[in-house]
């Protein structure tokens, strides 16, 4: 058995806090302006930017929390999917070094194994399973 194998609900729970949290900022700076990040200045509510940083900031919040971890994981993990390839993959589809897609699809099969492994043992939805 592998040393570090009693910590995996633990580093689940991390990896999600951590994702979530990194997530929820490019919603904050869409929305918000904070962090400001000037391609986001003069952002449109009713746009696909708009509608992300909707999804980032609500749905960030609810991964932050450990809250309906698997099907908002998969939401998002779609999202970051159809992010790469409108708006990544057009110059240079199998290069995301190249197109500055990385995060893209890092968050994409992050939040992909999220929708299949759960939240780990800080998440909320282990509450609200064990009340029902």
């Amino acid at each position: 058995m592998n040393a570090l194998a009693r910590y995996q609900p633990v580093l689940l729970s991390v990896l999600r806090i951590v994702a979530a949290y990194l997530f929820l900022l490019h919603g904050t700076a869409k929305l918000f302006g904070v962090p400001h990040v000037e391609m986001f200045d003069g952002l449109q509510l009713f746009s696909l930017y708009g509608l992300a940083g909707v999804l980032e900031l609500v749905g960030g919040l609810l991964l932050l929390l450990g809250l309906f971890t698997r099907p908002v994981a998969f939401v998002l993990s779609g999202q970051m999917a159809a992010a790469y390839f409108i708006g990544h993959a057009a110059s240079a589809p199998l290069f995301p070094l190249l197109n500055r897609g990385e995060a893209a699809v890092l968050f994409c099969f992050v939040f992909l194994y999220l929708a299949a492994a759960g939240g780990g043992a800080w998440a909320l939805d282990n509450k609200r399973h064990s009340d029902a």
